[in-house]
């Protein structure tokens, strides 16, 4: 009951997400108009993260993911119907909402109620199901096509996969019931949970406000939010940069696509490596090689365009940028469950995935804009540097605001 649903909206959501290009192009949009259109999900994550924070802290996380499965639902039958450019935009975003709502609850729920002893293993776990929609849903979508012959079947995917995931939710065991609130004795240096259980709702009386949330903890927002915004934007940078390389090589559709796969395989293979690197070694131990990696493996690359090996290093950096991010698996879940206030942690949660989100959907807008104006070799250095700065940042922040016993 906690892992399911989340795997179930994770391949919904997977096996839609690469055809929206597509189904903006069929709707009459350029390149241009395409990729707006798919920002839109990126939007409404952002967009839903704080909303998602308010709501969680008011109706629980069973009540926020069924709300979102319905509404997902609606977003899909949206794209169904779509016959203009803008219900379908209006129906990714709506989409993107009810990612961050799902993603948000999720989180919270995970954060009140994991031991912190094994909590970076469990997120890692969480953080695994959401990566195993983005890399198994895409090849979901090419056997429902191929099946079908319509790319229309992925949206009946997204729709059943999120049906089911209503019914399971509603009239599975709740979780929020059978596994107890943990709370944590006051006191920053604090490592291991007090064993006293809260059954239950947590007290109207000891929920605060969204804003008031972020007002109060706006200076470890402003630095290891900042650190986690790092880490969210190269990940990202990953995603956009790796096929844009291999284009400016000349490489075909195929070997890009073998490339890229082999990466995300190595990836998705690492996620739970995480997770025990950090609840055995500190926090510290498995974000600074995640961010070394992938920042030197940014800066490398963007030396290799023009020398005669360059397909070589192409493929033998996207390899390592693959262990890179697949040993930053579970960390943004793990620090913003680390850092929320032991009660009612969603309106932190909340502005801390806002942060994270930001991060990440600033990249590509950044390596879009370097490119046109210098080279893509500058932007994917530059990506490299902000690795860098991000894990300076957790290198200096983290000892700080993640008590060593914790870390």
């Amino acid at each position: 009951m906690v892992y399911i649903p989340t795997v179930l909206f994770a391949l919904g959501e997977g096996a839609v997400i690469p055809l929206i290009p597509v189904f903006a192009t069929e709707l009459g949009a350029d390149v241009p108009m395409a990729a707006l259109v798919t920002s839109a999900l990126v939007v409404g994550q952002l967009c839903g993260n704080i909303p998602s924070g308010w709501l969680v802290a008011k109706i629980g996380e069973r009540f926020t993911m069924v709300y979102a499965g319905l509404a997902a639902m609606v977003a899909g039958v949206g794209m169904l119907l779509a016959s203009s450019l803008m219900l379908l935009t209006a129906s990714v975003f709506l989409l993107g909402l009810c990612a961050a709502a799902f993603g948000l609850a999720r989180h919270a729920f995970m954060t009140t109620r994991v031991p912190i002893r094994f909590r970076a293993r469990l997120l890692s776990l969480l953080g695994g199901c959401f990566r195993l929609g983005v890399f198994v849903g895409p090849f979901i979508a090419a056997g429902l096509i191929s099946l079908t012959g319509t790319e229309l079947s992925t949206v009946w995917f997204l729709l059943g996969c999120t049906a089911v995931l209503v019914v399971l939710v509603l009239l599975g065991p709740d979780p929020e019931r059978t596994i107890p609130v943990l709370l944590k004795p006051t006191g920053a240096a604090v490592a291991e949970d007090s064993g006293e259980v809260v059954t239950g709702s947590i007290p109207v009386a000891d929920q605060r406000g969204v804003f008031r949330t972020l007002w109060e903890h706006r200076t470890v927002l402003s630095r290891l939010g900042v650190s986690a915004a790092c880490l969210s934007a190269v990940r990202s940078a990953r995603q956009v940069i790796m096929p844009l390389w291999g284009v400016s090589l000349g490489l075909d559709a195929t070997t890009i696509a073998l490339v890229v796969g082999v990466s995300g395989a190595i990836d998705f293979a690492l996620f739970y490596a995480s997770g025990q690197v950090m609840d055995k070694f500190g926090r510290i131990w498995a974000v600074m090689p995640a961010l070394a990696l992938m920042g030197l493996g940014f800066v490398a690359l963007s030396f290799t365009h023009d020398i005669d090996s360059a397909m070589l290093w192409y493929g033998a950096l996207a390899a390592v940028l693959g262990v890179g991010n697949g040993l930053s698996s579970g960390i943004l879940l793990t620090f913003g469950a680390d850092l929320a206030p032991d009660r009612d942690p969603a309106a932190f949660l909340g502005s801390w995935r806002t942060l994270t989100d930001a991060g990440g959907a600033a990249a590509p807008v950044a390596i879009s804009a370097i490119t046109a104006a210098a080279s893509l070799s500058l932007a994917t250095g530059l990506m490299g540097v902000v690795a860098l700065v991000g894990a300076a940042g957790f290198l200096r922040w983290t000892p700080r605001y993640v008590p060593r016993a914790r870390d």
